[in-house]
């Protein structure tokens, strides 16, 4: 087979996959680890693929393009409540803070907050702050700003302004990618602005996502891979993504 050739089914294979590791590619084209790197550096010059840490992606992977709440909330739904519930076992104990981002993951966090827990909740949600709202034992504050109309969550200098005062002991932080190269990253410069703020503000970050969401990277990268503490996702993460993570320094749960 001509490099061209393998560099063509290469491509076609990883769109196909969705993803695809540098060691699985060399055994299945009977290469070296070292070609294969070279291919994908060739396709991703081409704008066939995109390189991520260990592997590749389709190129549609990296995106500046948003989905709105309501789409977003019917997608993965059942992964998304599991990881709301396995999410609890990582608040802080009573008397604690927590930051709760914007999301629909995160909010399947809210939804599974216990009425009588003794937490102070920060939030940028208004779903979020809806929900908390009505627990007694919960303590809510509700950033204020801006709200954004695609995934009603507050942004902006205000909203930004606040959580620079603030020191929590735990953030719970959505994502619309996470990469080993890229982070995590979301395509809204606003939206990034306060994420980045919400991980900067706290002792520990646990990001909730299902795995859909693992290899992709989008258009800003709101903080680095070393800055997770622990990584909540579904059964379907692969066990070389998971390897990676956890090599990186990273609790990862699998709900």
């Amino acid at each position: 087979m001509y490099p061209e050739e393998r560099q063509q089914a290469m491509a076609s294979v990883i769109a196909q996959k969705g993803r695809m590791a540098v060691a699985d590619l060399a055994e299945l084209y009977a290469v070296t680890t070292e070609t294969v790197r070279r291919d994908l550096a060739a396709l991703d010059r081409l704008g066939l693929i995109r390189r991520v840490h260990g592997g590749a992606v389709p190129a549609s992977a990296l995106t500046a393009i948003e989905v709105g709440t309501t789409e977003r909330e019917h997608s993965h739904a059942d992964e998304k409540e599991r990881i709301g519930k396995a999410a609890l076992d990582h608040l802080p104990p009573a008397g604690g803070s927590v930051l709760i981002d914007a999301g629909t993951t995160t909010a399947r966090v809210a939804a599974h907050l216990p009425a009588d827990q003794d937490l102070v909740v920060i939030t940028n949600s208004l779903p979020v702050a809806t929900r908390v709202s009505g627990l007694g034992g919960l303590r809510l504050h509700l950033l204020g700003g801006r709200v954004r109309g695609i995934t009603q969550a507050v942004v902006g200098d205000d909203a930004l302004r606040t959580l620079s005062t603030m020191r929590v002991d735990v953030a719970v932080v959505g994502t619309n990618g996470i990469s080993m190269r890229h982070g995590l990253s979301t395509p809204d410069s606003d939206e990034a602005a306060i994420k980045r703020a919400m991980v900067e503000s706290a002792h520990q970050v646990v990001v909730v996502t299902d795995s859909s969401k693992v290899g992709r990277e989008d258009l800003i990268s709101f903080a680095p891979i070393d800055r997770v503490d622990v990584l909540i996702t579904d059964s379907d993460l692969s066990d070389d993504a998971r390897a990676e993570f956890v090599d990186a320094g990273i609790d990862v749960v699998t709900a």
